[in-house]
């Protein structure tokens, strides 16, 4: 029996555009004019006519209420590595209290901001179907606040004062659309409030903005129209409105965007949106002042899929109704095998993304120990909710996801997913038959 892996959150290698590479590639080396440039450090903000192309994209997909300029955007060498630049920027590892994760969260995450002084200083949110527990960041950062002022801590300690930069005293981490891996989608409201916080308490929220192109309808019938448009703005957007608009230069958002899960990760190809100020100061990493844009090269190639829409068109045609097949073939099976047996999956209302489901398992199961069973037993690899804790936060009760369970719809064969699934009812059963 061959394993089926239900745990990788990768794209499928016959989902990624290979031939629209392979012609964008051409392309770049044919033109003296692009290759040169193309092969060269580059700019620190990034290879500009990608940014122009971006910016555009962004405009028309978020359907923003005013031009974007280029100027708010910044290339990076995708959503892993510019969070580590952002922390380099904008934290000190001293002054910068804490950072606050909506949880669960991407299991990843957490070593880059260890990396970055932040061990033992992250802090979960809980997040769930009735949206995050604003309440209790609130009584948190005040106590954070309260402790940094009985410990003199009001400057920061580590990084110098440079023009290009802002030290913040937080920093907010989140998914707010189609989060790994909860699935869930962050309310306006929600948006609306998280940032009112984060302007009181001057933090920076880093949102990872990497799932928004690939979105559906929830509904199974396929009779639904496929959205064209992003479900809501992003909290980047929002911070350029609401309330009157930023309170300083710097604001308190920046969207972290990724074309990994929409044309391959291996491209190492991203974006990050801020205000001018902040996109700026990005680019002044000291990576990037000493080596130039992360991901030149590959950002040449990716600025050819824009003019002629070959990026916009395989979204729409290929990625959103091939994605929409697997995710509703796997919720099939869910009903089938799971719900008979007390699982219980996080639907979402009109519009479904991303690439995970998110399981909650019945009462007397744990997460963890059916991973080692459905792994032992019968060849099928689960992501257990646990490993999306947010590492070493004290508050147990915020923070146990061991009564849920991750399912990947994107890495396996379409026809695996059914297999997988049921495999992991027969693990289930067993698990329920051995209490």
């Amino acid at each position: 029996m061959v394993v089926i892996n239900l745990s990788r959150g990768w794209p499928n290698p016959a989902l990624l555009p290979t031939a629209a590479l392979a012609t964008a590639s051409a392309t770049v080396l044919a033109s003296p004019t692009i290759w040169q440039p193309a092969l060269q450090y580059g700019p620190d903000e990034g290879f500009q006519p990608l940014r122009e192309h971006i910016a555009h994209w962004l405009a028309t997909f978020y359907q923003l209420r005013c031009p974007l300029s280029p100027d708010r955007i910044c290339i990076t060498g995708g959503a892993s590595q510019n969070i580590a630049c952002i922390l380099q920027v904008f934290t000190d590892p001293l002054y910068t209290r804490n950072v606050w994760v909506v949880a669960p969260t991407y299991h990843l995450a957490g070593r880059i901001f260890d990396d970055s002084g932040f061990a033992g200083r992250l802090r979960a949110v809980p997040q769930g179907a009735t949206g995050l527990d604003l309440n209790y960041l609130r009584q948190e950062l005040v106590a954070a606040e309260d402790k940094a002022h009985r410990e003199q801590n009001l400057a920061p300690k580590v990084k110098p004062a440079r023009p290009w930069t802002k030290i913040y005293k937080h920093v907010i981490y989140a998914t707010p659309t189609f989060s790994n891996p909860s699935t869930l989608t962050m309310s306006l409201s929600d948006r609306e409030q998280l940032l009112r916080l984060a302007r009181e308490f001057d933090a920076l929220i880093i949102t990872d903005d990497v799932y928004d192109f690939l979105q559906w309808s929830s509904d199974p019938t396929g009779k639904e129209t496929q959205p064209e448009h992003a479900l809501l703005p992003r909290i980047v957007d929002i911070d350029r409105y609401l309330d009157g608009g930023p309170s300083d230069e710097w604001g308190n958002a920046i969207s972290n965007g990724s074309f990994s899960k929409l044309i391959g990760a291996g491209m190492r190809t991203g974006w990050a949106e801020g205000t001018e100020k902040l996109a700026y100061g990005l680019s002044q990493t000291g990576s990037s002042r000493s080596g130039g844009a992360p991901s030149q090269f590959s950002a040449s190639m990716v600025a050819q899929l824009f003019p002629t829409r070959i990026l916009q068109n395989y979204i729409a045609h290929v990625l959103q109704p091939a994605y929409a097949a697997r995710y509703h073939r796997m919720m099939c099976a869910i009903n089938e095998h799971l719900v008979p047996q007390g699982v219980t999956p996080t639907v979402p209302k009109g519009t479904a993304g991303g690439y995970f489901i998110w399981l909650r398992l019945p009462a007397s199961l744990r997460a963890t120990k059916l991973a080692v069973l459905a792994r032992r037993e019968h060849e099928l690899e689960v992501a257990p909710g646990n490993m999306f804790q947010v590492q070493g936060d004290p508050v147990a009760e915020k923070n146990d996801f061991d009564d849920g369970m991750r399912l990947c719809f994107a890495w396996e064969e379409e026809a695996d997913l059914e297999e997988g699934v049921r495999r992991l009812g027969c693990a289930i059963r067993q698990a329920l038959q051995e209490r």
